[in-house]
């Protein structure tokens, strides 16, 4: 095995202020009370900023001022709304080194992840939507399609500033004006682009950002001239985000949890099916709504796969986020990395067999050894709960129509991978799969021409493609 040198990505890159305030028509300003909270690096637990903690009135005045600069911005041709679009993509681009750091340092992701995944993909839906923007008479809503006003964005803390792409270009492009909540633990990346915006020039009241914690997220959701609310996030907070849109005549788009079924058949190829479980995962320390959190593999080889997927686990290197050599970066809070834990004791207690690879985990910050459960049932919590972290549990099956199943025996329905070399035998067990997103030989691929979304407990609405465009217009 070879032995890494650590080769860490310099902080320097990044210029971090004591605070930050809310962002509301085109300026950062303090909140109302005065209240602030604390945002801390998950791998270290070092505190990075104070952030202003919005209340009513700072939500008033958020929405007021996206509701006057909504006339002005919704009668603009498309080919000038496409203009700043692409202005904000190219800045990103510019800016991208400093914006990867930044994601690392207060989400806990591994830089190669931010720099090669995050950040090239937010640039890319900032690029394409803009090519929307002038099209709109073409997507197929109708010949003259109406933005509908003020959108409430509220995101969550695993993907800050792709979450933040996937709601914000569409809303912009289609005419809308946004007041955008980012989580409460992941705050800076969306305060970064507020300055984008600001570079960009545009115009005051576009996109305004107010932070907090949940008590911000349901006030904005709330609040009597918004006409539109998009979220992604747990889905019991879905639940009452809908109760409290239910008769108000809002739109409303949710994009919840998971639980997806990662198949693998007896004739698929083991070393790229192994690749793609690890990806499936791991990748952002599980923190992925569409994670392949359950493998479901085919009896006759379940433990050949099974030693090769510990061999690979063997590899992954746990640890500094900065450092590029890192695989899986720290848990984004003690909060979730509690509900890890917990979780998993549960699955041992329960009678599952629990394996981890060695490795040796930071004194300070959060942390969760990579891990995987084999002798898993249906009815153990870890195969129906949704972890968001790096746990996998193992289920085996014999027949497709048993993998087919397992695979739809869940309350959620986000996404699921598929693993042979058949391709009449993918598309059949694609075709009875209830999930919104079915990768075939492959997992956590992700392109902004293709939507995404789920269905059941996952939520409802597409973002992503010529689809996420409708969630956005009258």
């Amino acid at each position: 095995m070879f032995e890494y040198a650590p080769a860490p990505e310099s902080r320097s890159v990044v210029e971090l202020d004591s605070s930050y305030g809310l962002f509301i028509d085109g300026a950062f300003e303090a909140a109302k009370d005065g209240a602030t909270f604390k945002t801390v690096n998950p791998a270290t637990e070092e505190v990075l900023a104070e952030v202003a903690t919005a209340g009513p009135e700072d939500v008033d005045r958020a929405v007021a001022a996206a509701r006057h600069a909504y006339g002005a911005w919704s009668a603009l041709p498309g080919a000038e709304r496409a203009k700043y679009l692409f202005r904000i993509a190219r800045i990103i681009q510019e800016r991208s080194r400093e914006l990867a750091v930044l994601e690392s340092l207060d989400n806990g992701k591994p830089i190669k992840e931010s720099r090669d995944v995050d950040l090239p993909l937010v640039a890319a839906h900032f690029f394409y939507y803009a090519g929307w923007a002038d099209k709109l008479p073409y997507a197929g809503f109708g010949p003259d399609p109406k933005p509908i006003g003020v959108a409430a964005q509220v995101i969550p803390w695993n993907f800050p500033l792709l979450m933040l792409a996937w709601k914000v270009a569409p809303a912009l492009a289609t005419g809308n004006t946004v007041v955008l909540k980012p989580a409460e633990t992941t705050p800076l990346s969306a305060l970064f682009f507020a300055d984008v915006c600001r570079q960009a020039e545009l115009p005051p009241g576009v996109v305004n950002i107010v932070t907090g914690a949940g008590d911000t997220g349901a006030y904005l959701v709330a609040h009597p001239d918004v006409d539109k609310v998009a979220f992604t996030g747990s889905t019991e907070v879905g639940r009452e985000i809908a109760r409290t849109v239910a008769g108000t005549g809002k739109r409303l788009t949710l994009e919840l949890g998971g639980k997806a079924a990662n198949i693998v058949f007896d004739d698929a190829p083991l070393d790229q099916a192994v690749e793609g479980i690890v990806n499936g995962i791991f990748f952002n320390q599980g923190h992925v709504c569409c994670a392949g959190s359950r493998l479901l593999v085919q009896e006759n080889i379940a433990e050949e796969l099974l030693a090769s997927l510990k061999r690979r686990m063997d590899t992954l290197r746990v640890g500094d986020p900065l450092d590029k050599n890192t695989d899986i970066g720290a848990i984004n809070s003690a909060a979730q990395l509690a509900r890890i834990t917990e979780l998993s004791e549960i699955g041992a207690a329960e009678g599952a067999e629990r394996w981890s690879p060695a490795c040796q985990l930071p004194e300070r910050g959060f942390w969760f050894a990579p891990t995987i459960f084999t002798g898993v049932t249906q009815a153990h919590r870890i195969a129906r709960e949704e972890i968001f972290g790096p746990v996998l549990s193992v289920l085996t099956f014999r027949t497709p129509a048993e993998a087919v199943e397992k695979a739809n025996n869940t309350p959620y329905g986000l996404s699921a991978g598929i693993w042979s070399e058949k391709g009449s035998r993918i598309l059949a067990v694609a075709d009875k799969l209830r999930a919104g997103v079915v990768w075939a030989n492959t997992f956590n691929k992700f392109d902004p021409a293709s939507p995404f979304g789920g269905y059941k407990e996952s939520g409802y609405g597409r973002e992503g493609g010529r689809h996420g465009l409708e969630a956005y217009l009258a």
